[in-house]
Order: structure tokens, then C-alpha cells, then sequence
């Protein structure tokens, strides 16, 4: 991606347009109707609003999972009835001709994700008491079969000709690509709005769901479920904020679309600290909260996504930060430092944020990564709740963990978590640095 669009124009956001919606007939001319080859938005969507109507446990009856669905059933419809482009006889073979100089893409490895996504020790072995049941880490099944999905997943057709494409031979482009352009990226602006809320509604539907069986935790096959939308999500709204940045934001020596080739892993993590504390200084009254020391080198960079890093990293420090001000109090008068220090590996970026809090009792480890699990009291969702995740009102739902792991993983990176009961936790985020892995398709 970051190839693709570090020079974008009329003729590249067109067929990246097309990667995302699919190729009606190869632009011929007199084509009307729907698409027959839909691509990765009509696709994933698909997918997932067939997995919202089968879900186990009668989930799928809750109103606000069906909420969810109609939101992914409407995006599909709008994006197979958008309406085709028709071009002159000349582009349309500049199109589909083959670049002049034949392009050869970094090579991308399976994503270690893949490897534990759903695994025993992300939920805890029978021993646990969770009735988890483990899946060999060979891939396979019982009976031996390879899973779908995992790294020996099929490419439907190469990389460099889905999505890559050298259009330097095309000096002029024709008014109705830039017609086409701004409508498909202010339809995905509209889808991506749409469903800002998703994470808050599924939470919804979710409690929705253990009220109505009295339940107190979720099951494990929700549980499964859960990561894979989520991991989904991630992927969808990556994909359409990618398009979306290409086509509306003014070129930066540093971005390509909302990918930064340059992130300031310092700026970042000292930025998500100062969140943080404000939020937390706002919760508890605090005219000061517990100090946080930053060791960092301020001149590592790699590229990654901002945002995601953000969110990853506010998410964990809000967690430390609870912690310590619950252990001693809101009224001490001093409190240990959390220490968030960052080194730069062969492979990795680790961030590992370390606090006083208290630490987690063993027996309770296996739950911190289960959504809907938490030790704050009262759990209730504003129905109306229409905001992005990054400033959802995750605080007290259990979906702070959960959500952070699935985005350190989707670039291939990992979260993992050591707690010392009775003094405090150590968390560990790791950063693909060679941002060369596959996307972790569920």
C-alpha cells in the first residue's frame, strides 16, 4: 500500500477503487447492473453479515446485533449498486494494459497471528476451569484437516495485479474518473460513519444477550466470534480510511494515506500518556495523577498507523493508571511512577508499560482477555451511542485488552501481559517493525 500510493493519481485511486469494489466487466462500456467480480469491501461485508445471522445462542435475536447487521447488509448494497464507470476506448486499454516496467512487491510473510489468534494460551487451558477447549498450533484439527483461513489461505489473483498498477504512461485523465473517484470515496465516507458505533452496539447486544440468560460470563464460541468481527472491523476500516486519506488529504512527505512511513514512537506514546492522565485526573477528581516516565529514544521511527498505536497505547496506561490510583487511593499524597520504556529490536519495537497497582491474581489471568469482563461495577451502554472507538466509553466494559491485542496483531506485532499479585503488571507491546506481514484475515 504504501508503494501504491506514495504517488497517486486520477488513474491508481481508480483501480484502487476498483481492488476495494470490484472490476464490472473490465470497464466495458455498455455494462449495467451489479458487479460479478466483487473485491474485498463487497466480500468482507458479505461475510459478515451472513456470520450475524448464524450466530450461536440465539445472539443473533438481540436487537442490537440485528442493528449491527442491517448496517453491513445496507454498505453491501451500496457498494454493488454503485454505479459503473464508463471510459473512452483509449483508457479503458491504458487500463488494462500491463505496466511498463513490471513491478516486483516485497515479499510478505504469514502473519504470526495467525498462529494464536484463538489458541489456549490467549483463554486459559482446561485447567482454568473455562472449559476451553485448545486447537493445535500446527494449524490442524482433530482430524488432521488444515483450518481455512490460516497461512495456507489463497490468493485469488497476485497482489500486483489487484491492486499495484504503474499509470505514469497516462498524462491526462478524463473528467469522468475524477467524477467517479469523489463519489465512491463520499459513499465510503458515508459507510464509514455509518459504522462508527459498531463496537459500542455489538457490547450492547452482547449484555443484551447475558441478561437474557442470566448469564455472567460470555461463551467461548462468542468469544471466538468477537475476535474475528472485531479483527474484521479493523481490516475494513483500514482499507476504507486508506482510500479515503489517498483521496482527500494533501500529499505529506511522511503519510501515504493514513499510514505514516515515519511514526515518532516517542511522540506517539508521550501524547496517548498525556490522554491518559487527563482522563484520568477527569475520573477521580484528581488535581494531579500518578506521574509517568517515559524512556524512549526520540528519534525512533518506523512505519506504522498512528492511530493505531494510540489507541493501543492509551487504552494500557489508562489500565495502569486505574490501578494505581484504586490501590492507594485518590487522596495520597504520592504515588509510584508508571515506567512505559521502548527499545528497538532486530524485528520488533517493544513497549513495555509497567506499573504499581497492585498486580492480577493468577487464577484471574485467563479472564483479563475475554471481552465483557471487568472489576469495574455497573455496566451500562447508552443506546444512542453513536461516537468512533477511540473515544468510546470503553472504561469498565472489558474491551480494553481485548481490542488492543487484535490491533498490535493485525500489523503482525503481539500484546502480552505479567502480573505480580500484590505489587503490579508489566504489559508488553510488540511492533512488527518490518511491517512485512500478511493481514490477518479471519
Amino acid at each position: 500500500m504504501v508503494l501504491f500510493g506514495q504517488n497517486p493519481s486520477q488513474g491508481t485511486l481508480l483501480r484502487g477503487s476498483q481492488f476495494l469494489l470490484g472490476e464490472p466487466h473490465r470497464y466495458v462500456p455498455a455494462y449495467t447492473g451489479s458487479r460479478p467480480h466483487a473485491e474485498e469491501l463487497p466480500v468482507r461485508l458479505a461475510h459478515r453479515v451472513k456470520e450475524l445471522d448464524q450466530l450461536p445462542h440465539n445472539l443473533s435475536d438481540m436487537p442490537s446485533i440485528n442493528k449491527v447487521k442491517n448496517w453491513y447488509a445496507q454498505s453491501f448494497e451500496e457498494l454493488i449498486h454503485f454505479p459503473p464507470i464508463r471510459l473512452p476506448a483509449d483508457i479503458r486499454a491504458a487500463l488494462l494494459a500491463p505496466p511498463v516496467d513490471p513491478v516486483s512487491l516485497p515479499e510478505a510473510f504469514p502473519n504470526p497471528s495467525l498462529h494464536y489468534q484463538y489458541y489456549s494460551d490467549d483463554y486459559g487451558t482446561p485447567q482454568t476451569g473455562l472449559g476451553i477447549v485448545s486447537t493445535p498450533k500446527n494449524g490442524k484439527g482433530a482430524n488432521g484437516n488444515e483450518k481455512g483461513g490460516g497461512n495456507g489461505q489463497k490468493m485469488r489473483i497476485p497482489m500486483e495485479r489487484r491492486y499495484y498498477a504503474n499509470m505514469s504512461h497516462v498524462k491526462e485523465w478524463p473528467p469522468e474518473v475524477r467524477e467517479y473517484n469523489r463519489g465512491f470515496t463520499k459513499t465510503l465516507e458515508a459507510i464509514k460513519k455509518r459504522h462508527d458505533p459498531t463496537v459500542t452496539t455489538v457490547a450492547q447486544g452482547v449484555l443484551e444477550w447475558k441478561r437474557s440468560m442470566n448469564a455472567r460470563n460470555i461463551n467461548l464460541d462468542v468469544q471466538h466470534w468477537l475476535d474475528r468481527f472485531y479483527m474484521s472491523r479493523i481490516g475494513i476500516r483500514f482499507l476504507i480510511g486508506q482510500h479515503i486519506a489517498l483521496n482527500t488529504l494533501q500529499p505529506h512527505p511522511d503519510y501515504v494515506g493514513i499510514i505514516c512511513t515515519r511514526a515518532n514512537v516517542h511522540d506517539i506514546v508521550q501524547e496517548a500518556i498525556e490522554n491518559a492522565r487527563f482522563v484520568c485526573e477527569e475520573h477521580y477528581s484528581m488535581f494531579k495523577g500518578p506521574p509517568v516516565q517515559l524512556i524512549c529514544p526520540k528519534e525512533l521511527h518506523f512505519a506504522y498507523v498512528p492511530g493505531h498505536l494510540s489507541h493501543i497505547c492509551f487504552e494500557l496506561l489508562k489500565n495502569s493508571l486505574r490501578a494505581v490510583v484504586e490501590r492507594f487511593g485518590p487522596e495520597a499524597d504520592a504515588f509510584p511512577p508508571i515506567r512505559v520504556v521502548v527499545v528497538e529490536g532486530k524485528e520488533d519495537i517493544t513497549i513495555k508499560i509497567s506499573d504499581e497497582g497492585g498486580g492480577i491474581a493468577r487464577s484471574a489471568i485467563p479472564l483479563i482477555w475475554t471481552y465483557m469482563y471487568t472489576t469495574m461495577d455497573g455496566q451500562n451502554i447508552d443506546q444512542d451511542f453513536a461516537d468512533s472507538d477511540f473515544r468510546a466509553p470503553m472504561a469498565g466494559f472489558g474491551y480494553g485488552l481485548p481490542l488492543s491485542r487484535l490491533y498490535a496483531r493485525y500489523f503482525g506485532g503481539d500484546l502480552r501481559l505479567i502480573s505480580m499479585d500484590g505489587f503490579g503488571t508489566d504489559v508488553y507491546i510488540h511492533l512488527n517493525r518490518l511491517s512485512s506481514s500478511r493481514e490477518p484475515l479471519p
